[in-house]
C-alpha cells in the first residue's frame, strides 16, 4: 500500500479499539503494561539521514543530479547490473564512501537494539543498505534486509560467497574484485536493477500479523512490495508511525498513533514516555554516538553527567555543508574513475546504445521509479518528499 488518498482519516476524538488512547500517553501504558512483546518495526531512509549519509535524489544538489553530468548512460548505471558488468569501476568508487563504518548509528538506530535488549523486538524490516541497525547491536537474525546491503557480497555469476575482509580491502583500495572459483565480478549483496529481491523478505511476509505493536520509521510508504508491509498488520494491532508527514493509510484505523517529525526525535519521545530513556542513551553512546546541545534527548530529559559528555554544535550547524561536499567529492571521485576505465565505458554505451535497449532502460526505469528500492530519496513533483 502506497500513499493513497482513497484511506478516511478518523476525527482526533473518535475512540481506540486497543489503546487506551490514540496518544503517546496511550502507547507507552500499552508497553509498559506488557502487551507489546512482539514489536515489529519497519524503517525507510529517514532513520539514517541524521547520521549524514549524502542524499541521493535531490534535485540540482543530490548525488545523482551530479553523477547526471558525467560521461554515464544515466545517473543510476551505477546501480545497473547490465553496466556493472561491463564497467564495475564507477560503482567501487562511490563503494568506498557508502561502506559501513564511515558513519555512526543514529539513536533510532539504538532505539531498534534497545527493543532487542529487552526481548521485545519480533522483526526489523528496513529498505536501507547501511548496515547502520548491525552496527548499533541489532543482530543480523532480526533483520530482513528488503532491499539486500552490503553485509554480504558474493559472485554475481557462479554466486559463491567473498570474504568480508577480502571485499573490504578492495574497497578500500577501489580494486574490483573478481571471484576465486569463476573469475566473475564480485558485489555487496544490494539490490541492483535487474535483480530480484531477497526471498527472506518474501519468506517473512506473514510476519506483520503476528506483531502486537508494529512501529514505522522514515519512510514515504511509496516503494513496493515494502510499502505493503505496516497493512498486513492485523485491524486492532496498535501501529505507530514516526515521520515528518502521515503517509500511507496511517490515521485510518482507531489504534493509529502519529508521533510526526524527525525520528530521532520520536524515539526519545517514547523512550522518556517508558522511563527508558538514559538506557536508550547509554546503548547510543556505547556505538559511537555523541550527544549536542540540540540533541533530542537533552530536550527531552536526559541529564549528561559530564560537561564534555556534549560535544561542539559545530558539526550539526555545518552538517549541510559537509554533505554538500561529500556529494561533489563522490561525483569527482566517480568521474575520475571514468576517466581511467574510458574502454570499458565506451564498451558499455555501445552494449546498450541501440534504441531497443535504451528503450528496455527508460521503461525499467519508469516502472521502478528510479532507485528508489535501493535508496528510497522520493522526489515528487520535482521536490525532495519530506518523509524521509
Amino acid at each position: 500500500m502506497g500513499q493513497e488518498e482513497s484511506h478516511e482519516l478518523l476525527a482526533d476524538d473518535a475512540p481506540s479499539s486497543t489503546l487506551q488512547s490514540r496518544d503517546l500517553k496511550g502507547l507507552a501504558k500499552y508497553i509498559l503494561d506488557g502487551h507489546a512483546k512482539k514489536i515489529a518495526v519497519m524503517t525507510g531512509a529517514g532513520i539514517s539521514t541524521s547520521a549524514g549519509i549524502p542524499d541521493f535524489r535531490s534535485p540540482e544538489t543530490g548525488l545523482y543530479a551530479n553523477l547526471a553530468r558525467l560521461n554515464l548512460p544515466y545517473a543510476e548505471a551505477v546501480f545497473d547490473i547490465s553496466y556493472f558488468r561491463r564497467n564495475p569501476e564507477p560503482f567501487y568508487t562511490l563503494a568506498q564512501e557508502l561502506y559501513p563504518g564511515k558513519y555512526r548509528p543514529t539513536i533510532a538506530h539504538s532505539f531498534i537494539r534497545l527493543l532487542h535488549d529487552k526481548g521485545l523486538l519480533l522483526r526489523h524490516f528496513t529498505q536501507n543498505i547501511d548496515c547502520l541497525d548491525r552496527e548499533a547491536g541489532v543482530p543480523g537474525s532480526k533483520i530482513v534486509e528488503a532491499h539486500g546491503s552490503f553485509a554480504r557480497q558474493g559472485c554475481i555469476d557462479c554466486h559463491a560467497p567473498f570474504s568480508a575482509d577480502e571485499m573490504r580491502k578492495h574497497v578500500t583500495e577501489k580494486e574490483v574484485p573478481h571471484c576465486a572459483e569463476c573469475g566473475g565480478l564480485v558485489k555487496p549483496g544490494i539490490v541492483f536493477f535487474g535483480e530480484a529481491l531477497p526471498s527472506e523478505f518474501f519468506e517473512r511476509l506473514s510476519e506483520p500479523s503476528q506483531a502486537d505493536l508494529f512501529i514505522v520509521m522514515g519512510t514515504s510508504l511509496t516503494v513496493q512490495p515494502f510499502a505493503t508491509l505496516p497493512g498486513m498488520a492485523n485491524e486492532h494491532t496498535p501501529r505507530a508511525l514516526l515521520n515528518i508527514e502521515r503517509v500511507g493509510d496511517f490515521g485510518s484505523r482507531p489504534d493509529d498513533v502519529l508521533l510526526l517529525g524527525d525520528c530521532d526525535e520520536g524515539v526519545c519521545r517514547i523512550a522518556k514516555a517508558c522511563g527508558w530513556l538514559d538506557e536508550l542513551v547509554e546503548v547510543w553512546k556505547s556505538c559511537g554516538g555523541e550527544l549536542n546541545a540540540n540533541h533530542p534527548a537533552l530536550k527531552h530529559g536526559y541529564i549528561a553527567e559530564k560537561r564534555e559528555d556534549v560535544v561542539s554544535n559545530g558539526i550539526s550547524e555545518d552538517k549541510d555543508q559537509a554533505v554538500a561536499d561529500e556529494v561533489d567529492k563522490l561525483t569527482k571521485d566517480v568521474e575520475k574513475s571514468l576517466q581511467l576505465s574510458e574502454r570499458h565505458d565506451k564498451e558499455a554505451r555501445e552494449a546498450i546504445g541501440d534504441s531497443d535497449r535504451k528503450k528496455d532502460l527508460e521503461t525499467d526505469k519508469k516502472d521502478q521509479e528510479g532507485l528508489k528500492h535501493v535508496f528510497p530519496h522520493v522526489v515528487k513533483d520535482g521536490k525532495k518528499n519530506s518523509s524521509l
